[in-house]
């Protein structure tokens, strides 16, 4: 088990991604247990990014619940198709967007939130929870994070 995330901390964000993707899933590999595998990933990308939110909702029912996150408290439950996170689950895609206060419905869970990224992690056909990550800076989030993050996703062992 690993103490530390390594990583070059000048780099840029995509060299970021390439030191810690692989020690990411190297974390979550051998893990039986869903919720570490989800806390250990929020904390590594809170960690290497210092990013203002950053934590899963899962897929229970007709709503997403919160789980695993590093940040202030945030929202425990959201429909499906409301806010940035319901609307990824819905539509099934992954949703960058540059100013929270320009997306339609946007749910505040936090007036500090500026930008947001929402990727859906997908098994067998349906979506399981969703990855919400969460800026103070106006867009923050680019194509470089949509393909780390999803990369991330598409890895956690689920079950």
């Amino acid at each position: 088990m690993a103490e530390e995330l390594l990583f070059q901390k000048d780099a840029s964000r995509e060299q970021i991604y390439q030191q810690i993707i692989p020690q990411i899933h190297s974390l979550n590999k051998d893990e039986p247990d869903l919720v570490a595998k989800l806390a250990n990933t929020a904390a590594a990308l809170k960690q290497a990014f210092n990013f203002f939110w950053v934590g899963f909702y899962l897929v229970k029912g007709t709503e997403l619940v919160l789980g695993p996150f590093q940040g202030p408290i945030a929202c425990t439950r959201i429909a499906k198709g409301k806010g940035v996170c319901g609307t990824a689950w819905k539509e099934e895609r992954t949703i960058l967007v540059p100013d929270v206060n320009a997306f339609p419905g946007h749910i505040a869970c936090s007036a500090a939130s500026r930008s947001e990224i929402v990727v859906p992690i997908i098994r067998d056909g349906e979506v399981v929870a969703v990855l919400d990550v969460d800026s103070d800076q106006l867009k923050d989030f680019t194509e470089v994070d949509q393909k780390g993050l999803e990369t991330i996703c598409a890895e956690i062992p689920w079950g």
